[in-house]
């Protein structure tokens, strides 16, 4: 069965995590994806918090699937010119270089375009134009910058990071949309373009949700749904939330059977309206579903404390899965907190392709995650990562290179 994206050859100069996110991501959908790296050493992350001596980390093997590695000297004359003719035969070039990078190497926005003007340069950037476009950003850098660690943890704390990347693979799955999207519009105008996610940008636009309420806390001075509503103080800026769900539905998270040793023991209780009643029943507090104070969303608003410490009561009885079969039977939204080794090892996710093991010939088998997208037409195969230069004689010759040609580029030191 064909791919996607069958017949795009993508030209990667990323490394670290959110341009490599983008490339293996566009990898698993069909596209011969080239990652250039320096010889000898490679993407940093080839070394970095390494668990094995001498052998790729999971954090490179994780991040590029699927994909080529060539090795070239991108300072080496005549390895400009082996870089000129993959810009002639490639679709996109993406780049997370800092800023000002790509053009001190000599590949300004102009010159590759005068080598093939139907190439799409496609940028991962801290931020935008204007004061800090030049500043380098680094995952929690982004996080803070676009609103989200502001709005993160609880009331009387610090701001927090997520532990989920939505500063680089965040960035990073805006790109391959961006790259996509281009490619479409290529085919009815032939031009290539600028493709840019900043990473400012792309939190902001995971944390829409928190600029929505600014706007609602300037008008109204509170918001109800929010833990400090009625007894606490807001300020002039959206306030953190600790576990609120920052929507029109009250929810936090709540302690389980088994919660004094188990840090994860935990489950997400949503108090949805439609089935309030429901949740009355289960909860033994049938009285709630008429008595004024608790019948309607409105009137439960200043009580939410009290309501979920009573579920609470109920759910720290079951076990975060004994409560999950439950609450399931009444259609009640609830969530287990999930550890990492319980992702890790559920057969549900395996069988999905959304965790997949990986067989390497230097680690061994290692766990990664699939291509969180399904195609019906285009199934991902997850392959391993390549090792440094592993592929570059290969693309050599794709690029019309004589084997004594590719000789001589490797005595001159360009490849």
């Amino acid at each position: 069965m064909s791919k996607a994206l069958d017949g795009v050859r993508i030209l990667d100069f990323t490394h670290v995590q959110s341009g490599p996110t983008c490339t293996q991501l566009l990898a698993w959908f069909g596209a011969d994806v080239i990652k250039v790296e320096r010889a000898g050493a490679g993407d940093i992350t080839r070394e970095q918090l390494r668990d094995i001596p001498d052998v790729d980390s999971l954090y490179f093997t994780m991040l590029n699937h699927n994909k080529r590695s060539v090795t070239i000297d991108t300072k080496n004359p005549e390895g400009k010119l082996v870089l000129e003719a993959m810009i002639q035969k490639c679709d996109v070039l993406v780049e997370n270089f800092a800023p000002g990078a790509l053009d001190r190497m000599g590949f300004t926005w102009e010159r590759i375009q005068a080598l093939n003007p139907r190439m799409i340069v496609a940028s991962v950037k801290g931020f935008g134009p204007g004061p800090y476009e030049d500043c380098k950003v680094y995952e929690n850098v982004a996080q803070c910058a676009g609103g989200a660690a502001s709005t993160t943890g609880f009331d009387d704390g610090p701001p927090v990071v997520s532990g989920a990347q939505i500063g680089d693979s965040g960035t990073g799955l805006h790109l391959a949309l961006g790259i996509v999207t281009a490619l479409y519009q290529r085919t009815q105008t032939g031009r290539g373009q600028k493709v840019l996610a900043a990473m400012q940008d792309g939190v902001l636009n995971l944390c829409r949700v928190k600029l929505r309420d600014q706007q609602r806390l300037e008008r109204t001075g509170t918001m109800k749904e929010y833990p400090q509503y009625p007894n606490g103080t807001f300020g002039e800026a959206v306030p953190r939330a600790g576990n609120a769900s920052g929507g029109g539905q009250p929810g936090w998270i709540l302690k389980c059977k088994g919660w004094e040793t188990d840090p994860n023991a935990y489950i997400y209780f949503i108090t949805q309206a439609p089935v309030w009643a429901k949740i009355c029943n289960v909860i033994g507090k049938e009285e709630w579903a008429t008595d004024p104070n608790y019948a309607t969303p409105a009137a439960r608003l200043p009580h939410l404390k009290d309501i979920f410490a009573e579920i609470e009561r109920w759910t720290m009885t079951k076990t975060k899965f004994e409560a999950m079969q439950i609450l399931n039977k009444y259609d009640i939204p609830c969530g287990p907190i999930l550890s990492m080794k319980e992702i890790a090892e559920e057969p549900s996710l395996r069988k999905t392709g959304t965790i997949v093991e990986v067989d390497h010939p230097t680690r061994g088998k290692y766990l990664t995650v699939g291509n969180p997208i399904k195609l019906s037409d285009s199934p991902t195969e997850v392959k391993r990562s390549p090792l440094l230069g592993e592929h570059t004689d290969e693309v050599m010759a794709e690029l019309g290179y004589s084997p004594e040609q590719i000789s001589a580029l490797r005595t001159a030191g360009a490849i």
